[in-house]
């Protein structure tokens, strides 16, 4: 919700009862929903490399750390964020 000004169709995997479920069951949720996964998890950089998108990634390079300094670094990267959404080559955005 913190981030609805920016991202108004966003939903966090526990909204869409997705939080309990695999890799795979979030990437072909993603790819039929037009989904960007962001994550701080590198297994789906890994799925990216290998099979290409839809979907995208955006992989937070940052570890665990509080909600707001994530939402800051999203929000610090809005730019980088929109040209890499609206570029057709690159799968994944690396963001630290």
């Amino acid at each position: 919700r913190s981030l609805s000004d920016l991202f108004p169709d966003s939903a966090q995997v526990r909204e869409l009862g997705l939080d309990q479920v695999d890799d795979e069951v979030i990437w072909r949720h993603s790819q039929r929903e037009h989904f960007i996964i962001v994550t701080l998890d590198a297994d789906f950089a890994d799925i990216a490399s290998l099979r290409g998108s839809p979907p995208k990634i955006i992989w937070l390079r940052c570890g665990n750390q509080p909600t707001a300094a994530v939402e800051r670094i999203l929000r610090d990267n809005i730019s980088v964020i929109q040209a890499f959404v609206e570029a057709e080559d690159p799968v994944c955005l690396e963001l630290y």
